[in-house]
Order: structure tokens, then sequence, then C-alpha cells
């Protein structure tokens, strides 16, 4: 026999190990995911527990700050698509890079903007009245907690990126129905936001389209790109600009600032040309150095794109940490009420108020741990798996998205912005596909490696999988929520006896 080690066993053997280890990191990757968002449910509580001590509500409070936390996770793991997913599709950030950015915005966003918690059902969609007793005004608050979270923790595991402030309203509708009764609520107004829901994705799907058109005729489809791209690409920038200095002012909440249009219009104004004065030297600075092709002047929407996003994710942790703990604001409204001896139709909980930190910090920390757990699938889906983005399909979708919020907020229409960011990243796609269209039809669409005449006609470069996916998502939002709100709210109220 020979005394020579069998290196290539070895080898063999150190290959299994290492496909081992891979299968196990694969297998446990999303259980730690899982335990970190378990153990932050459970901190919430506990920092519930400390902050209220030994009052008779510790119990409920600490309970309804678990699941309170549990919505914010899911908040922040859906709605990071619609900042996030547009700059990741384009690789002006890469995944880790955009992820981080957006936490610490989200978080600077909520702590710096958010304290002042106003509920996304206003009196003029739920008479406040219909609930006064603190005890169901609870159970119904906790209902719809749960169901929003529910939701859209299975929205996101499906792909589908939906609105949080239309699942936190019509959860809250159900529970209201179940508590008090279909007159509890303005349908004749619901019926109006709903209206507003179904129009959104559509306005700002025309609004890209008519930018990437724009751009394509004055910059990209020019003979000199170049000398277009020196004239042009600084006033499309001061567009973004001013569209996002108006989209930020208004977005923002009273506390920091409380801007009339007119003020979100000067403000705007002023952002634009501030935009403008820095992107000119830059951009012909930049252009010296860049050949006269369409993949150069792509580079040049790159920078803006990724300060968009970040505005973005500032706005939203300031705006919408109230749908993560709007409900558990009206709960400790109703528990400190009721402690203090009010008569139960003095209690409105739906009524604007301020919120503890401890609150704060579950809404905006949530949001951020749900933004690097578990948001990856959804940025990937709204910024590769729909249509292909590039920086300036990626311009369009943001400065799209941002004007189509300024006019609602100006109108007084309540939109959502995942409507709107969703609706535009498919108007950019169908608009290729309409582009390539008309190319094949004069035949300058250049051929394709390996594909046939008969096979390019049918390629279609939006995923109508997708599309078809978030759409079912989308309008069976409301029901779903309401229904499984008012289920939780019947359980719940006969538990309670």
């Amino acid at each position: 026999m020979s005394d020579k080690p069998d290196w290539r066993s070895l080898d063999k053997d150190l290959a299994r190990v290492t496909q081992v280890e891979r299968t196990a990191g694969h297998v446990t990757r999303p259980l730690l995911k899982i335990g970190l968002a378990l153990a932050f449910m459970a901190l919430a509580g506990l920092l519930a527990a400390l902050a209220l001590g030994t009052s008779p509500t510790t119990v409920m409070v600490a309970t309804a700050a678990v699941f309170g936390a549990y919505l914010a996770i899911n908040i922040g793991a859906n709605d990071v698509a619609n900042n996030m997913g547009p700059v990741v599709g384009a690789r002006a950030l890469p995944m880790a890079g955009a992820l981080a950015a957006a936490a610490v915005a989200e978080v600077a966003g909520a702590l710096l903007g958010g304290s002042e918690v106003v509920t996304t059902v206003s009196t003029r969609l739920i008479d406040p009245n219909s609930i006064s007793e603190a005890r169901v005004l609870v159970q119904a608050m906790m209902a719809a907690m749960v169901a929003s979270a529910l939701w859209v923790n299975i929205a996101t595991w499906i792909g589908a990126p939906v609105s949080t402030t239309q699942t936190i309203i019509g959860a809250i509708v159900g529970a209201t129905t179940a508590a008090a009764g279909f007159a509890a609520v303005d349908w004749l107004t619901f019926g109006g936001i709903a209206a507003s829901w179904s129009l959104s994705p559509v306005i700002g799907a025309l609004l890209a389209m008519t930018l990437l058109a724009l751009i394509r005729q004055l910059i990209t489809g020019t003979e000199d790109k170049l000398a277009a791209a020196r004239r042009w690409v600084p006033l499309f920038l001061a567009g973004m600009g001013g569209a996002f200095g108006m989209f930020f002012t208004l977005k923002l909440p009273d506390r920091l600032l409380q801007a009339s249009p007119l003020q979100a219009l000067m403000v705007g104004l002023c952002a634009g040309g501030l935009s403008y004065l820095i992107a000119r030297p830059l951009i012909h600075r930049r252009a010296g150095a860049l050949e006269s092709r369409k993949g150069a002047i792509k580079s040049l929407f790159r920078l803006p794109l990724v300060i968009a996003a970040v505005l973005m994710s500032f706005a939203h942790g300031a705006n919408d940490v109230a749908n993560a703990i709007g409900p558990l604001a009206a709960i400790l409204r109703a528990s400190a009420d009721a402690g203090a001896g009010s008569h139960p139709a003095e209690i409105n909980a739906f009524a604007p108020l301020p919120v503890p930190v401890w609150a704060l910090m579950i809404g905006a920390f949530g949001m951020a741990l749900g933004v690097v757990l578990f948001g990856p699938r959804l940025v990937t889906m709204v910024g590769s798996q729909i249509t292909k983005l590039n920086p300036i399909r990626a311009y369009c979708v943001s400065t799209s998205a941002a004007l189509t919020v300024i006019a609602a907020s100006w109108l007084g229409i309540p939109v959502s912005s995942t409507h709107v960011a969703v609706g535009a990243v498919m108007g950019v796609g169908f608009y290729r596909e309409h582009m390539a269209a008309r190319e094949r039809a004069r035949g300058l669409e250049p051929a394709r490696l390996g594909l046939p005449q008969e096979d390019r006609s049918r390629r279609r470069l939006v995923r109508r999988s997708h599309v078809l996916t978030i759409l079912a998502a989308w309008l069976i939002t409301v029901p779903v929520a309401a229904s499984l709100s008012a289920a939780l709210y019947t359980l719940l109220y006969l538990l309670a006896g």
C-alpha cells in the first residue's frame, strides 16, 4: 500500500462539509431574522411595562406595544421598496448601502418629525362618538393593529408592495363596523378615498411615461447627446430638486414645519433654483469627460437619485410612523382617560395627540429593523422584477411619484405613495414596450442573439405575473384587512365577556 495521502478524497470531504455549511446557513438565516424580530417585539413590551410601572393598564398597553412593534416591522419591510426600489434597480446604490441609508433616514424622520401622531382615520371617516367606551375602543384598536400587521406580512411574503395606509384604514373601518355598526362609517367619504387609490397609480404612470418621452426627445434620442445633456440635464435635475423640495415640505409633520401650499411652492422654487446652480457646473464638468453615448448620459442621474431616495425615506419615517403607532397611541389615550375617570362620551382617541418617547422609539426602530431584515425582497421586486430600470428611468419614477403626491396634497386627496411609485414603474415599462413595438414595425430594433424574429416580437418588457400579483393584492387589501380586523374584534369581545 502507498503511504501517500489521498488528497482527492480529502477534497471531496471538504467539499461535502462546505456544502453542509452552506445548507445550514441557508436554513438558519430566515430563522435568525424571525428571532431578531421576536426579540424586538418582546423588548417593546418590556419597555412599555417599565414605562407604565404598576398601572392597572400595564399588561394591556404592553401587549399593544408588542403588536405595535410587529406592525412597525412589517411597514418598514414593505414600504422601503417605494423609496429604494428604483435606486437599487438603477444600480445607483447596492442593496446593503440602500438598506442602511433607508434605515437611518427612517429612524431620523420618525424621531424628529413623528411625535405628533394623527391617526389615518379622521373624524370625517369615522364618527368618534360611535366608540366612546374605553374597553370597546381598546379592543377595536388591538384588532386593527394585528389585522394590519398580518396582512402586510403576508403581502411582503408573496412579494406584493401594498399600501400600509390603505391597510390600516381598512382594518380600523372593519373593527369600527364590528363594534358600532355600519352607521359609524361615512361610506361616501370612504368611496372618495377608494377612488383616489384607484386613480393615483394611473396618474403616476402617465407622468413617468411623459417624463421618459421628454428625455428621449430632448437628450437620448438626439444625434449630439453630449450637447443635449449639457443643456437639458441641469434643468431636469432642477425640476427634480424643486419637486422633492415641495414633497418634503408637504410630507413633514406640523411639529417640524407647518407649511401652506404656497409656502411649499416657494420652498420648491428655491430648491429647484439651488439644484440648478449646483448641477450646471457639475454636469458640464462631468460631460466633458464622457463620450456622446446613451450609457454615459445615464450616470449623470445617479447622485440625484440617491439624494432623492434618502429624502423620501426621511419623509416616510416622519409621516408613516403614525400608521405603526397610531392605534397604540389611541389605546394609550383611552386607557389614560379611563384611568382619570373621564366620562365615556368624552373619550376621543381619534383626536391628534403627542405620544411618549418610548412609543415613538418602538415605531422608529421597528420600521428600521423591518427595512434591514425583510426589505430586500420587495426592493428587488420593485427595482428590477417588474421592468428593468436605469438611472434615467428611475429618475422618471421618483420625480413622477413626488409630483403626484404634491398634487394630491394640494387638492386634499389622500393617495398612497406605494400605489404611485409602483404605478410609475409600470408606466415606464409599458412605455418601453410601446417604443420597442414601434421600432420593430419600422425595422429598427437590433437583432438579439439567439432569438428568432417571432420570439423577439413576443418579448415583453413588463413582467405580467408580477403586475397581476400586485394589482390583485391592491384590490383585496381593504376587504381582507377589514374582514380580518372585524373577526379579531369579535373574538376579543367574546373572550373579554
